[in-house]
């Protein structure tokens, strides 16, 4: 049987982020961590037009220059120089500019391949043990930690499993972790679109009656859209041709970027926000789209969970108990409670504002949209939650 002081299951981007964040105290500590993922980056990165992407905030940049990997990821990082939030066929519009927030990018678009690539670069083998392709099947508590079982039946002892597989995850579900669930009856539907004109590190996010739309820039000219629709309606979406599907695009978007001449894959996922009822147990975390699963359109969820995996990282390290020790893990929770909750609020009552067609509340959300233009502070507290800053004080 291997030991390890922590086996972080699914090494997606942010169980990729938590190996580096611990890895230079674990080597002090003398900890071994083993990450165990189904899939794992190529050799090298091929770029490609369909590359699925993260929009990563202010805050997310501070983080990765603190583990030293920003400026490699920055090769590939698309700056998000101004935001427009509009509401279609009405009045209200604000835009924040990274100039007047006096930062370099409000935020940045980066293809998750490359983002991927990097943070496994990054790794040290001498600390992080990789088993790829591995999938967990059976997770069964110890006294000192979980008992792990892979596919091949090999199995794996851990002081601390961080349960890190993603929205879906069978293993919160076979630990008896409830989650709670509120669906908005909507699908978002993610493709790459060329306009005609350069997008010069504009990011836009349209409020229409049929649901949000968000076109934020990508290398290359490129856009990313997230289009969010009823089911019915998206998957009506997904099947016109590419013609017929530019040209409805750009009946709701407008010309704020000219033509929209190309459309790569489209692929739809439906939307729902997803809480778990526990994040920590002793020996257990539970962290990313497994704790908390947010609508896209505000940007927020991984983010979120970067910070998530920055403060569970401070945690440990500034611990001088083993990684599994509960109160070490309670600690970690209650210091990201109010994150997590005004994060989740605050993404959470967008989309569910900016959804409804009833005249008074797009009375409101208009003049409010108004207001953020024309008050500075109100604008400014807007841009530090865009930015990932919203509940940091020192930022």
């Amino acid at each position: 049987m291997s030991r390890f002081h922590l086996a972080i299951i699914g090494g997606g981007l942010v169980g990729a982020s938590l190996a580096l964040a611990l890895q230079a105290g674990a080597k002090e500590r003398g900890w071994k961590i083993v990450m165990i993922e189904p899939f794992a980056p190529g050799d090298s990165y091929q770029p490609s037009y369909d590359a699925r992407s993260s929009a990563l905030s202010f805050g997310a940049r501070q983080i990765y220059e603190r583990l030293g990997l920003w400026q490699h990821i920055a090769r590939r990082a698309e700056p998000i120089l101004h935001i427009q939030v509009s509401d279609r066929g009405r009045f209200g519009a604000t835009r924040l500019s990274a100039l007047e927030e006096g930062v370099p990018a409000l935020g940045y678009v980066v293809e998750n391949a490359w983002l991927g690539q990097c943070l496994w670069q990054g790794l040290d083998k001498d600390v992080v043990t990789w088993r790829v392709p591995a999938e967990v099947k059976r997770m069964q508590p110890e006294a000192e930690g979980y008992r792990l079982t892979l596919d091949d039946d090999s199995e794996i002892h851990c002081d601390l499993a961080v349960l890190a597989d993603g929205g879906r995850s069978s293993l919160r579900e076979q630990l008896g972790i409830g989650v709670r669930q509120r669906p908005y009856n909507q699908s978002a539907l993610i493709a790459n679109i060329t306009p005609s004109e350069a997008h010069l590190g504009q990011a836009f996010e349209r409020f229409t009656d049929e649901g949000p739309m968000a076109l934020l820039p990508l290398p290359e000219n490129r856009c990313a859209l997230v289009w969010t629709r009823t089911g019915q309606d998206t998957q009506r979406l997904v099947e016109l041709d590419d013609r017929a599907f530019l040209s409805e695009l750009q009946n709701t978007f407008g010309y704020r970027l000219g033509t929209l001449r190309q459309v790569g894959v489209r692929h739809v996922y439906p939307l729902n926000l997803i809480e778990a009822d526990e994040q920590v147990r002793s020996h257990l975390v539970v962290l990313g789209n497994a704790a908390h699963s947010l609508h896209p359109i505000a940007g927020q969820g991984f983010n979120l969970s970067l910070r998530d995996t920055q403060a569970l990282a401070d945690a440990l390290l500034a611990s001088d108990k083993q990684p599994g020790d509960l109160a070490t893990l309670l600690a970690y929770r209650e210091r990201q409670r109010l994150d997590q909750q005004l994060t989740v609020g605050f993404s959470d009552k967008v989309t569910r504002l900016f959804g409804s067609t009833q005249p008074l509340v797009t009375t409101g959300r208009n003049l409010g949209l108004l207001g953020l233009d024309l008050l500075p502070p109100a604008k400014r507290w807007f841009a530090r939650q865009a930015m990932g800053l919203g509940t940091r004080p020192d930022a």
